[in-house]
């Protein structure tokens, strides 16, 4: 057997050694569009007009009106983070074929395999009150995990 062709053996046989971990479902680094307590903190401020509050957050869940007609909005956001971990290990066989002989690892196979996943939610409530002219005159929030 040359150099070459035992080379070749060994990648075939070390194929499915390895495997790389895709991202978890729902995780993502913080980033443009994302509803967050600092997003709201920092875009919200009394005299803001309803157009302002739209553009930096978006449409509200719910729009409500007092007796007097004045607007309240509530953004009410549920987010499910999940992360997993986990061990992969395997081990694959395969052939080369040369002219008229056939050289492989024939029928070699195994595998291993954990995960963890762990969940939790976070929510966040934002309740902005509109004066009569159309403008923000006040806002609350609260947020949780669990």
């Amino acid at each position: 057997m040359d150099r070459s062709m035992g080379a070749a053996i060994v990648l075939v046989a070390l194929a499915g050694t390895a495997s790389a971990e895709p991202a978890a479902p729902g995780a993502k680094a913080a980033g443009e569009g994302e509803f967050t307590l600092g997003l709201v903190q920092k875009g919200l401020k009394a005299g803001l007009s309803q157009t302002d509050v739209v553009e930096r957050l978006g449409s509200p869940n719910i729009v409500t009106r007092d007796g007097a007609g004045r607007e309240a909005w509530v953004y009410d956001k549920v987010a499910t983070e999940t992360v997993s971990s986990g061990r992969h290990f395997g081990i694959g066989g395969g052939g080369l074929a040369t002219g008229a002989s056939t050289l492989g690892i024939l029928g070699l196979s195994g595998g291993a395999h954990s995960e963890k996943t762990k969940a939790s939610q976070k929510t966040i409530t934002v309740v902005i009150r509109f004066a009569a002219d159309g403008t923000v005159e006040s806002f609350t929030f609260h947020q949780s995990r669990f």
